[in-house]
């Protein structure tokens, strides 16, 4: 069994596990007082939501801007070609190719965070699908990230843009923030995020819809959060 380190040991102390979801703004505070690693840690959010994404009418996938950003550099790969290109570079973007891109991909070279393309490109990045798939880096018109307006995609990306998907057992997460945010903007961005995934609620969705919400830190433990007051109709 590995050994807890007197830092984790810390971290942990006071969570009771069994305990009550508590106030969006005292976990927050919870949660930052343990972050005490060396670095700045991110703050997620992990959701149980109560569907099956397998099924056709429960799948749930999409993007939301924090009000606040992520706190994290995102590196931005852009497939166009002529003055689709030279709008991607002047947003921003800090890989901009088509033909060339795809042949580094290929070849293993994949220094990019998040993937845009522009309509007439998706040939060639359809090619692509093995490698970008698996990573979550594909391109997709409902994400915004197969788009003629490259400028804006950029600029959304790098401004705060998280992408959600439910996983196999109904799990959302996504980070949130990072530890070294106010109190105020680590509670606003998430709930916001709250605030998407409760729109986002599939059709196919009977009964109660979100059925727990916790925040943690990179290398915390996590705390449950009270749904009253994240978002409206979170019960619904």
């Amino acid at each position: 069994m590995a050994k807890i380190g007197k830092r984790l040991k810390k971290a942990y102390e006071g969570i009771d596990p069994a305990a009550a979801p508590i106030n969006v703004g005292e976990a927050v505070q919870e949660i930052k007082s343990r972050a005490t690693s060396k670095f700045d840690e991110t703050v997620e959010i992990s959701m149980n939501l109560n569907l099956d994404p397998r099924k056709p009418d429960q799948n749930l996938r999409g993007t939301v801007m924090l009000p606040h950003g992520t706190g994290k550099t995102v590196r931005v790969a852009v497939f166009a070609r002529g003055d689709r290109a030279k709008e991607a570079e002047a947003a921003g973007a800090d890989i901009v190719g088509a033909e060339d891109l795809a042949e580094k991909i290929q070849a293993g070279e994949i220094n990019f965070d998040r993937a845009i393309a522009t309509p007439d490109m998706m040939s060639v990045v359809g090619r692509l699908g093995k490698i970008l798939g698996p990573r979550g880096l594909m391109p997709n018109p409902r994400l915004g990230t197969v788009t003629q307006n490259v400028t804006e995609a950029v600029k959304a990306v790098k401004g705060g843009q998280v992408e959600f998907r439910a996983e196999k057992a109904g799990i959302v997460h996504a980070g949130v923030g990072k530890a070294s945010f106010t109190d105020d903007a680590l509670v606003d961005n998430v709930r916001a995020f709250v605030g998407a995934i409760t729109r986002g609620k599939p059709s196919g969705v009977k009964g109660t819809y979100i059925k727990r919400v916790s925040l943690s830190s990179t290398m915390g433990p996590a705390v449950k959060v009270d749904l009253a007051g994240l978002a409206e109709d979170t019960r619904t």
